[in-house]
């Protein structure tokens, strides 16, 4: 296909405002609620407290969980947020939003690229929209607030394809091949690689392969330089993984492949099993508040995708790894989230061109979008009460940025139901995208840190430090054994059940304490010397475990003196 086959509008790039605009967007929309959150159980929390344990043993290479080995991802995201605690200055003592600013800078570089991507494929007002709306969808809203893998693996995705794109789109054009594009994704590749396994070449080897069948044409992919980006990715991944395997005997390997990867391809992990159309179902949640607009821009795309191949690139990004993702027993919402910045870029060439407000070639297309749209309302209702009822429902009383978020919230919602401003789409995706991150801001911020009742672990780290005798003090947590716990407590913090706790608290009566969940109370004191003379109560604290679903109280005891 010539040059003069390719619909007009890409080729552009983003002017420098352009890009300092969307950092700001992404600050308003990312930073809010990091700091005042608690590190939240339990993948975020060993995610801190082995980083937490890197900086305090000086051991780069090893990854653990107190003195468990935590093998079942790389070691890329440590890394990176040991660099956070190093740049900032805290070091090992760092409080939680010290890490999360790593998901921060991923989730932001995610945002420029692929607006820079959209600039590259249907021109500025596109890619900025694009850009805009990745900024405020629900679920890249939680994930830049929370330190772990999918925001910064996102925006190793992001440079992948974006690359990827320029070689797929010269190949198109017949342009001279170019070393740069192909080296950019190979490093970018390789960084994905480090940070959260296959996933990031996953995503690319579906997009290659689906366009390959679809146009049956394989030479393209010679543009890539497979055997010197072969050459770059082992120079980037295999020092580490030499040293991790010699330092752990193979253990990595069986823990992240066999145990992790392997586990959840073949059958459903840690009790979280969905059947197929899981990611059907809460999409319009999570893509929140654009399901609507999206699917009308994925369906006209549908139908053009033998007349431009920028649209056949960004469905080949999108499909196929939703149906993979659909059909991989183990399921969690973020699963989905690196197709994400392709949809939204349909939906902002859709919305760009004027197509998204042209009726479907199909009335099948219509009734998909109906369906959308009540799910749209169905979400949009969730969010209005998260700010107005949960406050109400956990302590009593309403919370003024819950009922903010409640009117925020439908705003939203009304503004990208596509019943609003359907003559003007731009305006209504700005309306729609500016409050949404005002809800995601005020809930996050002004809401969900105020829900005392599910904070039990810093309520029972507050407690240990406020009763310890001795600076060395250490904590046993009996039936309690959260993760957060751990990080805030310390890293020698015991979990263990109540005649553990018991007996931490005989062997060094003058330092130790013990929380006890209420499950364990009996236990714990029959296995005291003394009984209940034996003890005295510090601190009662009483809240949800959220991780569990279920209320709870836990006593805090020192020895009798």
């Amino acid at each position: 296909m010539t040059s003069s086959h390719i619909a007009p509008g890409g080729g552009t790039k983003l002017r420098a405002s352009h890009y300092l605009l969307l950092v700001f967007i992404c600050l308003i929309s990312f930073i809010p609620g990091i700091a005042s959150i608690p590190p939240l159980d339990r993948d975020e929390a060993r995610y801190v407290q082995a980083t937490h344990q890197m900086a305090e043993s000086g051991d780069y290479v090893d990854i653990r969980f107190q003195d468990a080995s935590r093998y079942k991802k790389p070691v890329g995201i440590y890394w990176l947020q040991s660099a956070a605690l190093k740049l900032t200055g805290y070091n090992n003592d760092a409080p939680v939003w010290v890490y999360r600013l790593v998901s921060v800078a991923g989730a932001t570089i995610a945002v420029l690229g692929t607006a820079a991507l959209g600039a590259f494929l249907f021109g500025q007002s596109a890619g900025l929209m694009a850009g805009i709306a990745l900024a405020a969808i629900v679920m890249l809203g939680f994930e830049a607030r929370v330190a772990k893998t999918d925001a910064t693996v996102l925006a190793t995705v992001v440079i992948a394809q974006g690359a990827l794109a320029s070689i797929w789109m010269a190949s198109r054009k017949e342009e001279a091949a170019k070393w740069a594009p192909a080296v950019i994704f190979w490093v970018a590749t390789a960084a994905g690689v480090l940070i959260k396994g296959p996933i990031t070449p996953f995503v690319s080897l579906l997009t290659m392969g689906s366009l390959s069948l679809f146009y049956r044409e394989w030479r393209w992919l010679k543009r890539l330089k497979p055997l010197s980006g072969i050459f770059i990715l082992l120079a980037i991944v295999l020092p580490w993984l030499i040293l991790i395997t010699l330092k752990s005997g193979g253990a990595f390997f069986n823990e992240s492949v066999n145990k992790d990867f392997l586990s959840k391809v073949g059958d459903a992990q840690e009790s979280h099993g969905a059947p197929p159309g899981y990611f059907a179902l809460i999409f319009v949640v999570f893509i929140w508040p654009f399901g609507v607009l999206a699917i009308r821009g994925g369906l006209q795309a549908l139908s053009r995708l033998r007349e431009d191949p920028r649209l056949a690139f960004l469905t080949a990004w999108y499909i196929p790894f939703w149906l993979v993702t659909e059909l991989i027993p183990t399921k969690l919402p973020h699963y989905i989230l690196p197709a994400y910045p392709a949809l939204l870029l349909m939906m902002a060439w859709a919305i760009d061109t004027g197509i998204a407000a042209q009726p479907y070639r199909g009335r099948w297309q219509i009734w998909v979008e109906r369906l959308t749209l009540l799910g749209l309302a169905a979400a949009t209702v969730g969010f209005m009460g998260a700010g107005l009822v949960l406050p109400y429902v956990m302590t009593g009383s309403f919370s003024f940025p819950g009922i903010i978020a409640f009117f925020t919230a439908a705003a939203a919602g009304v503004f990208a139901s596509g019943l609003v401003l359907n003559h003007n789409l731009k305006r209504a995706l700005q309306a729609s995208a500016t409050f949404a991150i005002i809800t995601l801001t005020l809930l996050t911020w002004g809401v969900v840190p105020a829900l005392t009742p599910i904070w039990l672990s810093p309520a029972v780290a507050n407690a240990f430090n406020a009763a310890k005798a001795c600076n060395n003090s250490v904590l046993a947590s009996a039936n309690y054994a959260e993760p957060s716990l751990v990080f805030l407590a310390g890293t020698k913090t015991v979990l263990t059940d109540g005649a553990g706790a018991a007996k931490h608290l005989t062997d060094d009566p003058a330092c130790a304490i013990s929380a006890v969940d209420e499950r364990e109370h009996d236990t714990f004191i029959k296995a005291l010397p003394q009984g209940e003379k034996s003890v005295a109560a510090v601190a009662t604290v009483s809240g949800i475990n959220y991780s569990k679903g279920r209320k709870t109280t836990i006593t805090l005891y020192k020895a009798a003196q």
